[in-house]
């Protein structure tokens, strides 16, 4: 098995970064495979509300960059990690960027992502850790994911990079998440083929202005 972890921070080595890290190496205790992405020092636009992945159907954005590799990745693995630190108390632009796009394409797909095992983690300085960690949430729950959880909120606090390593609770935090998520992926690895997965239904547009 395989997780692809998502580093949204404009530091590849920075709090993000430990974090998944942190979270990494629970898993691969487990034998479970890790991979860091860095995102947030790429240059990524967002969306154009183009429409060309749905018409397409090729599992590819229209604008040609590195999120149609990452869309791959994203698919071929079991489990996906986000990651980011608080900007304005929200996810970085370019890791909303990538997000966006890549979800967008995976929904126009056939929800290339369902069923698969996703979970978010936030490194920030002192506020607004809650509200990025939802907005992370808001793309794993819109694509039928299964969320493996840990004993508090995935925020872990630092400033200056590693710092983070000295939150004792957050190191916990991101320490017990590696554990249920690799107990995740093995449960659902070991349900194959004995338990059938439900039907996926095709989404129901309702609009309330006519």
């Amino acid at each position: 098995m395989k997780v692809v972890a998502f580093n949204g921070s404009p530091r590849a080595n920075g709090n993000t970064y430990q974090a998944l890290k942190l979270v990494l190496a629970e898993l691969e205790k487990e034998g479970i495979e890790g991979e860091i992405i860095q995102v947030g020092d790429k240059v990524i636009r967002g969306c154009l509300a183009c429409g060309k992945c749905v018409r397409n159907k090729n599992e590819r954005c229209a604008i040609d960059d590195e999120v149609n590799d990452w869309i791959q990745k994203m698919k071929e693995a079991d489990g996906i990690i986000l990651g980011s630190p608080v900007h304005y108390s929200g996810i970085t632009a370019t890791m909303k960027a990538f997000l966006d796009r890549a979800f967008y394409v995976a929904s126009a797909n056939g929800g290339l992502f369902r069923h698969k095992v996703g979970t978010a983690v936030v490194a920030v300085r002192r506020s607004g850790g809650i509200s990025a960690f939802d907005q992370l949430n808001h793309y794993l729950n819109y694509a039928e994911m299964f969320i493996p959880t840990s004993n508090y909120w995935n925020v872990i606090h630092g400033t200056k990079p590693g710092e983070a390593l000295q939150d004792e609770e957050g190191v916990q935090i991101m320490r017990v998440l590696g554990k249920n998520m690799a107990y995740l992926l093995k449960l659902i690895a070991k349900s194959k083929g004995e338990i059938e997965a439900p039907e996926k239904e095709s989404k129901v547009y309702t609009n309330f202005i006519r």
